[in-house]
């Protein structure tokens, strides 16, 4: 059963389960939202109005969602955040499905530290059915060729 308690902030009534106050968004389960939330590292979270097959065309999406207590997706034909989908991705994990820039990322054309591409790959650790650029690489690996190296490996 959910109880309602007083928002220390704005004094509205709020349930137990809610992250924040829908009010006034002031956060009321402390002691239960990760360490970093408690900090007050809020997230950021940005649509443009433009968009194209339902989605917007950029979206901005760093930190957390406080509502539901999780982190937040920047998903978007422009995606830029910590976590993204999109088709050109900025992000520290995502998917590019054109192109991804990042951390760990996966799309046709990836620039990353660890770099899974259809087309190109380039980090340094870069894995791609094509052509793969980095200090250790798998070009000629995932097309059913010979082993693994290091420097540029193609694909004829």
């Amino acid at each position: 059963m959910m109880a309602l308690s007083k928002c220390q902030e704005c004094g509205k009534k709020v349930s137990d389960q809610a992250w924040a106050c829908p009010h006034c968004g002031h956060p009321v389960r402390i002691k239960n939202l990760p360490f970093l939330l408690r900090l007050n590292l809020w997230g950021y979270e940005w649509k443009s109005e433009t968009t194209l097959w339902g989605w917007p065309l950029i979206h901005v999406a760093l930190g957390w969602d406080l509502n539901r207590g999780r982190l937040l997706v920047a998903r978007g034909i422009i995606a830029i955040g910590q976590f993204g989908l999109g088709v050109i991705t900025i992000a520290q994990f995502g998917i590019g499905i054109l192109l991804g820039l990042g951390q760990f990322m996966l799309g046709t054309v990836v620039i990353a530290q660890f770099s899974l591409g259809i087309l190109f790959a380039l980090g340094q650790f870069s894995f791609s059915f094509w052509y793969a650029v980095g200090q250790f690489t798998a070009g000629e690996y995932l097309s059913g060729q010979k082993g693994l190296g290091t420097g540029i490996t193609t694909v004829p």
